[in-house]
């Protein structure tokens, strides 16, 4: 099998999310084109040849030679705090990928959807949000998103364009909205009970967020009865 190249790619936009995370949008040409849910390797260099790198997931679905990424800056962090505030636009770094074929949804699948994110775990989840929008034919699609507080939602634009198959719930852990009939609370059996039950035998579910989140929210499932094999997981760092 080839190598996957390192393709210079330039910062075209930098747009916020949240008081610390950003999209960035990068054009990189001879991009091969990727699958909802696949990521790419971020490589800078340094003057003195210093090299480091992160990955990132992939926010949309392919479109051409843009790639667009989701960063969340992390305090003390060697790369993020770069990328998401400091790298000037027209600026140039290295990607490689995509990379990951385990947790994707490919082109033409129908059967039911369920997809649960916590906190900058949304971002490639997000990307098949926006690949359903356009899908024909579709199933349903089930999101639940769980952040600390109205503050930390990501992709609020999205959330507000609602289209038909798909449906959202927010759920908020520390600080909830006016009028939030839940209220703060971390994601448990209540939640995922009744999107788990229209899985259905077909369906699948894809989790993504911090290792404990992820961990949470697949026990949870499989207790409702979700065969593990049709779970999908992916945990940030």
């Amino acid at each position: 099998m080839r190598p996957i190249p390192w393709r210079p790619a330039r910062l075209l936009e930098r747009s916020p999310q949240t008081p610390t995370a950003r999209t960035l949008v990068f054009s990189v040409p001879g991009w091969p084109g990727h699958l909802p849910g696949q990521h790419v390797d971020v490589r800078l260099t340094a003057a003195d040849g210093y090299r480091a790198v992160r990955s990132y997931s992939l926010a949309a679905p392919a479109d051409g030679e843009r790639v667009e990424l989701g960063v969340q800056s992390v305090p003390g962090g060697e790369v993020s705090p770069y990328l998401a505030d400091v790298l000037p636009v027209d600026a140039l770094v290295e990607v490689r990928g995509p990379l990951g074929n385990w947790f994707v949804r490919r082109p033409g699948a129908v059967a039911p959807v369920l997809l649960v994110a916590g906190g900058a775990g949304v971002v490639p989840l997000v990307s098949m949000v926006r690949a359903h929008r356009t899908a024909a034919p579709r199933g349903p699609l089930r999101l639940l998103y769980s952040v600390r507080s109205p503050d930390d939602l990501w992709y609020r634009e999205q959330w507000a364009d609602r289209h038909a198959d798909f449906d959202l719930a927010l759920l908020y852990t520390r600080l909830a909205p006016p009028g939030d009939p839940r209220g703060p609370a971390r994601i448990a059996a209540r939640d995922l009970a009744p999107a788990a039950a229209a899985l259905g035998p077909d369906g699948t579910a894809y989790v993504c967020g911090p290792t404990g989140f992820v961990e949470s929210a697949a026990d949870l499932l499989t207790g409702l009865g979700v065969d593990p094999a049709t779970i999908r997981t992916e945990r940030f760092g």
